[in-house]
């Protein structure tokens, strides 16, 4: 039933998702509208065709400074299987 919710691509982040970045609340849940704009072309990526994916991110310290972090990203195939056919 769950056969098409297989995990079928996926890529390594090149930074923790962080609260001080606008990236997660402070309970740490993960503020997707905000995700789907700043990393949109790693999700364009795991959808597309390509193996990796450039991307230049602006960090914010603790101590207030900013920075930019920069990073070529592998997007992986990973194994999938068919699906079962239900018990009769």
């Amino acid at each position: 039933m769950l056969a098409g919710s297989q995990i079928s691509r996926f890529l390594v982040l090149h930074k923790e998702l962080d609260a001080d970045d606008g990236e997660l609340t402070r309970t740490n849940k993960v503020r997707r509208g905000f995700i789907a704009d700043k990393y949109g072309v790693l999700v364009n990526a795991l959808y597309g065709d390509q193996k990796e994916q450039y991307i230049e991110t602006q960090v914010k310290f603790e101590d207030g400074r900013t920075g930019s972090v920069s990073a070529t990203l592998k997007v992986g195939d990973a194994r999938t299987f068919t699906p079962v056919k239900a018990a009769a």
